[in-house]
């Protein structure tokens, strides 16, 4: 049985890899040159099942009326006049209810915990190196309003038995010295012993390797512009190939798993799963003083920006704007960044150059992934993972290739439906 899968980030190469494992004759349909240059080129490289946890929680309204208005915000609104933005905000805006918030972290901690035991066991079943280091994540909070929320949600973690401790000040310095000159800005963190940081490029960029070796074919430079949907099916992609023309592709299922792109994809079909772009940040910088970059992976959730050291490299990720299909730099956040590492980790790295990047990720209201079979007899989605699609690729890929293949999924989770029959 044939089999394209739409997209070729850590998702899409990852969805490939299980679907070969069940059988299936898999074509990668990707429209950049190689695998890996969307989402997944520049993330923040955070493996964390003590962050999966939604954006719609119930102080998340006020925090997107504020990003309204101030262009520092680190999640910016920017209202258009575009209907899948303001449907999307209302779904978003209901999520935000606390018994929503509460099922939706279960669902993103057990689909994060279970990627993330795979990921650990495909790595080493292929030998695939992606700078991964178990080094722990730690969160610190500056302000007492945010230790508190932090608690009460570690209250829920740990009913989940996800381990994660709260810590004092002197509890952070000791664990990360190099945040010792900041010691009087913070009142307290957290920390997930049992998180990871690893290169989402790199690890996609060797599966990928390994897919085409067992016979995957991949259709680069290749732009999927509409899904031909007739009497419930689709009968076929209209493309532009490499060599600029259209074709009509044929195969006997499809995944869509093209992240920001997916929405699109899917309005076409008429179908009315809610996904919308919301674009992040990434700033690398060399580090001249290592012994002076952190050690563990740092979370600032104020600021929403990660930290992560790979190599020689300190790697600043974050920030959540919803503008649209719009990867343009603001030249004041990405200053903004720059300012926020300089405060935190400005001994350890170099001031210039600063390689700026933005990516778009693909976003449900609820931040809980869009899994499984459509109403479309013959597509099937494995998108809208928002700012955890590295940490929850290989899993839901895993997920995705069972329910196609008719078998039992492993996790309880909210499929769109659970098995391909019914």
């Amino acid at each position: 049985m044939k089999v394209a899968v739409i997209g070729a980030g850590s998702i899409g190469v990852a969805t490939a890899w299980w679907l070969q494992q069940a059988g299936f004759e898999v074509t990668v349909i990707e429209r950049h040159r190689q695998v890996s240059l969307e989402s997944s080129r520049f993330g923040g490289g955070l493996l964390s099942i003590g962050h999966a946890r939604p954006w719609a929680q119930p102080t998340a309204p006020l925090q997107l009326l504020k990003g309204l208005f101030q262009d520092h915000a680190p999640m910016m609104f920017r209202p258009r006049l575009d209907p899948q933005q303001w449907l999307w905000g209302a779904a978003f805006l209901r999520q935000c209810l606390p018994a929503n918030t509460h099922a939706n972290i279960l669902s993103m901690v057990r689909l994060a915990e279970y990627s993330k035991r795979l990921l650990k066991q495909l790595s080493q079943q292929l030998e695939i190196e992606f700078d991964y280091r178990r080094c722990g994540v730690l969160s610190i909070y500056r302000q007492p309003h945010e230790l508190a929320r932090a608690e009460s949600i570690l209250d829920r973690l740990r009913d989940l038995g996800i381990e994660r401790r709260l810590l004092t000040t002197d509890e952070v310095i000791a664990l990360e010295p190099s945040l010792a000159h900041t010691a009087t800005q913070i009142i307290g963190g957290d920390f997930s012993a049992q998180d990871a940081v690893g290169d989402a490029h790199t690890f996609t960029q060797s599966l990928a390797k390994h897919v085409q070796q067992q016979g995957a074919q991949f259709l680069f430079n290749t732009q999927v512009t509409r899904m031909v949907c007739a009497q419930g099916a689709v009968q076929g992609l209209e493309v532009i190939n490499a060599e600029g023309e259209y074709e009509h592709l044929q195969f006997d299922n499809y995944v869509v798993a093209t992240g920001a792109e997916s929405g699109l994809l899917l309005q076409q079909a008429g179908l009315p799963y809610r996904l919308y772009p919301v674009k992040g940040y990434s700033a690398l910088f060399r580090l001249v003083e290592p012994h002076q970059a952190p050690l563990v992976g740092v979370y600032d959730p104020a600021l929403r920006l990660s930290f992560a050291r790979f190599g020689s490299m300190l790697r600043v990720s974050g920030f959540a704007e919803l503008s649209g299909l719009n990867r343009a730099l603001n030249d004041y956040r990405c200053q903004l960044i720059v300012q926020h590492t300089q405060r935190y980790f400005g001994a350890a790295i170099a001031p210039q150059p600063v390689q700026l990047w933005s990516g778009l990720r693909s976003a449900t209201p609820s931040n809980v992934p869009l899994i499984g079979r459509t109403t479309i007899h013959n597509l099937y989605l494995n998108t809208g993972h928002s700012n955890l699609g590295w940490t929850m690729s290989v899993g839901s890929a895993k997920l995705l290739a069972d329910l196609l293949a008719r078998r039992e999924p492993e996790l309880d989770f909210p499929y769109l439906y659970k098995r391909a029959y019914e």
